[in-house]
C-alpha cells in the first residue's frame, strides 16, 4: 500500500509529495521547500519513517516546484529529474522569479539529473510511477500515474476545477486542455488527482465539472 505525505511549501503554497511503501523506499515529487522550517519538517518525516529516497521527480521546471532541489541534492544525493522538454524551463528559473515575483529571490540550482520522456517509469519498493506528458503549462509538463493505486500527481497541469496557466513563456493554451482530455480524462474515473497547488480531486470530478475540459 502506498503512503503519501503532502507538504504545502513556500510563499506560493506549492504541494510537495513524499510517496513510500512498506519497503521504506520513497520518491519526492516537486520539493519546493524554501523556509528553514519546511526543510526541517520534511527531514523529520523522512527520518521518522526511515525512508530511503530513490528519486526527486519534477512535474515541470518552474521555480516554486524546485526551490528545495539543492537541499535534496545536498542531503540525499539526488539530483532533480525533469522531462527532457522542460530542461530549459528548469534552467530559466531566475527569469521566472523576476516575472512572477517582480524581485530577486535567493535561488540555488543544482545540475539536473537524468531527464525523462513520456512512457518512462520510476520504480520504488513495489510501486511504479508512469510518466504522462501533459504539455501546455510548460513545454515539458508531465503527470505521474500509479495505476495500481489509482493515483495521479498532476503538477500544475490540472487543478480541482481548473487547469494550469497558459499565458506564460513556453505555454500553449491549446495543447494543455487537449492533453488532459485525451490522456487524463480517459483514466479510470475513481483515480485520485493530487495537484501542484490546492486540494485533491478526481478524474470523475474533473470530467463532470471542470469548465476548461467540457
Amino acid at each position: 500500500m502506498l503512503k503519501i505525505k503532502a507538504f504545502a511549501l513556500n510563499m506560493l503554497q506549492t504541494n510537495c509529495y513524499v510517496l513510500s511503501d512498506a519497503s521504506r523506499e520513497a520518491v519526492v515529487v516537486d520539493c519546493g521547500a524554501f523556509f528553514d522550517e519546511e526543510f526541517a519538517e520534511i527531514e523529520s518525516y523522512i527520518c521518522e519513517e526511515g525512508l530511503c529516497l530513490k528519486h526527486h521527480l519534477l512535474t515541470h521546471g518552474h521555480f516554486d516546484h524546485c526551490f528545495g532541489a539543492w537541499w535534496i541534492s545536498e542531503h540525499y544525493g539526488l539530483l532533480p529529474e525533469v522531462s527532457q522538454k522542460d530542461a530549459e524551463t528548469y534552467r530559466l528559473q531566475p527569469v521566472q522569479i523576476q516575472l512572477f515575483m517582480h524581485r530577486a529571490i535567493p535561488l540555488q540550482q543544482p545540475a539536473l539529473g537524468p531527464v525523462f520522456n513520456e512512457g518512462d517509469h520510476f520504480s520504488f519498493g513495489t510501486h511504479t510511477l508512469q510518466v504522462i506528458a501533459t504539455p501546455g503549462h510548460t513545454p515539458g509538463g508531465v503527470c505521474f500515474y500509479e495505476p495500481d493505486e489509482g493515483l495521479l500527481l498532476s503538477g500544475d497541469s490540472l487543478f480541482r476545477g481548473s487547469i494550469g496557466r497558459c499565458d506564460l513563456p513556453g505555454s500553449d493554451a491549446e495543447a494543455l486542455p487537449r492533453a488532459l482530455r485525451e490522456k487524463i480524462l480517459t483514466l479510470p474515473p475513481e483515480t485520485r488527482v493530487l495537484p501542484g497547488h490546492g486540494p485533491a480531486t478526481s478524474v470523475a470530478y474533473e470530467r463532470d465539472y471542470n469548465p476548461y475540459l467540457n
